[in-house]
């Protein structure tokens, strides 16, 4: 361990309660640096995860459009590969999912294909 970060260490731990809560709160006040519950000295912004960014999305058939209806089940059988008979219970079902895990452009393409021919859709 290098000798600077032993002595600074060493005069923490060597601090009187109240010197100890003046570096505690100008560690908060000047650097944003709060003692965590178990007393360990923790960043504010380094509690917080990332934020990762969602790459694949369901593609669920929320409603459709009567009148468009056959035209839905045409795209509904060529995205899912469906007979006919299953195809048009799940145009018929609300909240239908239609492609799971679908990369976010297929998922995107998808979509706008689908509302083009009168559906609503969801991505999630």
């Amino acid at each position: 361990m290098a000798t600077d970060i032993k002595a600074l260490g060493d005069q923490i731990v060597g601090l009187t309660l109240l010197e100890a809560k003046a570096l505690a709160d100008y560690l908060k006040e000047t650097h944003g640096i709060e003692a965590a519950a178990g007393g360990a000295v923790v960043m504010a912004a380094a509690a917080a995860a990332p934020v990762e960014e969602k790459t694949e999305f369901d593609v669920i058939l929320a409603e459709i459009d009567p009148a468009k209806k056959m035209a839905i089940l045409k795209e509904v059988r060529a995205i899912t590969g469906l007979g006919l008979a299953e195809a048009k219970k799940v145009v018929e079902t609300a909240n239908s999912v239609i492609k799971e895990a679908a990369p976010k452009a297929d998922a995107e393409a998808l979509k706008k294909k689908l509302e083009e021919l009168g559906a609503k859709v969801t991505l999630k």
